[in-house]
C-alpha cells in the first residue's frame, strides 16, 4: 500500500472484466490448487511490499482444452480494479512452448519458468510475478490469471516489451483463452 493513497478518494465503478471486452475466442479450461475460482487470493500469493507482507509466489495453474494449432502458450495476471485507466499488470510469461499444460507456484520468476519462456515488464517495473497490491481501503480487486493459446511459437517480442504491448500483440494470435480469478482487499 502506497502511503500517498492514503487520503486518496477511491469512490468509482467497479471496472468491466477486459477480456469481455476484446474479440470473442473459445475458452480454455483453467484451474488451480493454489485457490478457488472467485475466492480470496491468499496471502502466499500476495506482493511483499508497499505495506503488504505476501509470500509474492506465483500460483500454480493448470489448463486444457486447446484447439488445434496451438503453438504455445501465455500467462498473464491483470487487476482490471486497480486505481489507474489503464489497470495494472501483474505477471506476463510468453514463450511457453505448446506441451506445457500447467506451471508450478514459484514459476513466475526467471529461473522458475518453463524452458524458453520469458518474463516481460510488469507494472511493478520487474520482469516477474508480483503479487497482489491493492490500496488499502479499497474496494476488492479480481486478479485476472488468464491463460492464452496462441497460434504461434513466437509473438516477435523480447522481455523488454512493455505490458500493453505484450497484450496487444497477443490479441491478434490467441486461438483460445481461459481464466480464474481470485479477488483481494486490504
Amino acid at each position: 500500500m502506497i502511503d500517498s493513497l492514503d487520503s486518496m478518494n477511491l469512490d468509482r465503478p467497479v471496472s468491466p472484466d477486459p477480456y469481455s471486452l476484446l474479440p470473442s475466442v473459445p475458452a480454455l479450461t483453467v484451474s488451480s490448487i493454489s485457490f478457488r475460482h472467485n475466492t480470496r487470493l491468499p496471502e502466499e500469493y500476495v506482493f511483499d511490499g508497499w505495506g503488504l507482507t505476501g509470500g509474492n509466489l506465483s500460483p500454480q495453474l493448470s489448463w486444457s482444452g486447446a484447439p488445434a494449432g496451438t503453438r504455445g502458450y501465455a500467462v498473464t495476471c491483470f487487476d482490471p480494479d486497480a486505481p489507474t485507466p489503464s489497470g495494472f499488470w501483474h505477471w506476463l510469461l510468453l514463450g511457453i512452448p505448446a506441451d506445457v499444460t500447467s506451471l508450478d507456484a514459484g514459476a513466475g520468476t526467471a529461473e522458475n519458468a518453463p524452458q524458453g519462456a520469458f518474463h516481460v515488464i510488469n507494472d511493478f517495473g520487474g520482469k516477474k510475478y508480483d503479487g497482489a497490491a491493492p490500496p488499502a481501503g479499497d474496494q476488492n480487486h479480481r486478479y485476472l490469471f488468464a491463460v492464452h493459446a496462441l497460434d504461434t511459437d513466437d509473438l516477435g517480442l523480447d522481455d523488454t516489451a512493455s505490458a500493453a504491448v505484450a497484450a496487444f500483440t497477443m490479441v491478434g494470435h490467441t486461438l483460445a483463452r481461459g481464466v480464474i480469478s481470485a479477488g483481494y482487499t486490504c
